[in-house]
């Protein structure tokens, strides 16, 4: 049975069942259920079709976007900005510690999710209320992480491109220090943090082949043997793999990793 990666423009990416006899291209809206109800999704890497064994639990393609559902799809997304600034005046009114930042409907409006951000709990009982009397549908207020509220915002990053979270990242993965400290990035926070605050998501793109690189090269102010004599490692250059050594009298060398051996 084939599946396709279907993109949502708030939520993860989720693979879907292909009904037989459906054929769907790269970039198509489909129509799906998920949890929360009737929802438009993005086909997204549709040209590459996999075999899985584990089916059971999987939904279904429901159908390609129609021209209906996709006029619908694009109604309720002009309320959207109408929708948060009356949250946020709601939420004034109630003194409550959250930060909105999207609203969304499901398809048939059946659904209102709203996207918030906050550093603690909070009683959101009186809000939800005052949302079903304004709206009169079903109401999800749903509480978000830094680096989701940066996705949904949207933004530019340090490299001057939209950011990845809001261009193709789907699914976050965990960024560590070590892996800045592999690529000799710097350490400074404001260097090497996004805009949602956290650890760059780009810094892992190239993490595994720096940490290949870096299993030839000696570590910082490690005593390594050379032909100029012994001496200690001051800088180390990982793609260019040379490293700077300096020596007792004061003097400084660089070299290819090949001309220097570690002391045991």
């Amino acid at each position: 049975m084939l599946v396709c990666n279907v993109s949502f423009k708030q939520i993860s990416n989720r693979y879907y069942l292909v009904p037989e006899g459906v054929t769907i291209a790269h970039d198509d809206f489909v129509v799906v259920e998920t949890a929360r109800g009737l929802e438009v999704g993005k086909a997204v890497g549709a040209s590459e079709y996999q075999e899985l064994d584990n089916l059971e639990e999987m939904e279904s393609i429901i159908r390609v976007a129609s021209e209906i559902d996709i006029l619908m799809m694009e109604a309720n997304q002009m309320e959207e900005n109408k929708i948060v600034a009356k949250t946020k005046e709601f939420v004034r009114r109630r003194d409550l510690n959250m930060k909105v930042l999207a609203s969304e409907y499901t398809l048939n409006k059946e659904r209102l999710i709203i996207y918030f951000e906050s550093e603690q709990r909070v009683d959101f009982r009186e809000l939800v209320k005052d949302l079903s009397e304004e709206y009169r549908t079903r109401i999800e207020l749903k509480q978000i992480g830094s680096r989701d509220g940066a996705k949904l915002i949207g933004s530019i990053g340090p490299c001057g491109y939209v950011t990845c979270c809001e261009s193709f990242i789907g699914n976050f993965e965990n960024i560590s220090i070590k892996m800045a400290k592999n690529q000799n990035l710097s350490l400074n926070p404001q260097k090497i943090s996004g805009n949602c605050g956290k650890l760059l998501c780009c810094i892992k793109y190239e993490n595994e082949m720096y940490e290949e690189l870096r299993e030839n090269l000696p570590d910082l102010d490690e005593y390594v043997l050379t032909k100029n004599g012994k001496g200690k490692v001051v800088d180390i250059q990982i793609l260019k793999q040379r490293v700077k050594v300096v020596f007792k009298e004061g003097n400084v060398a660089s070299f290819p990793v090949n001309e220097v051996k570690r002391v045991a």
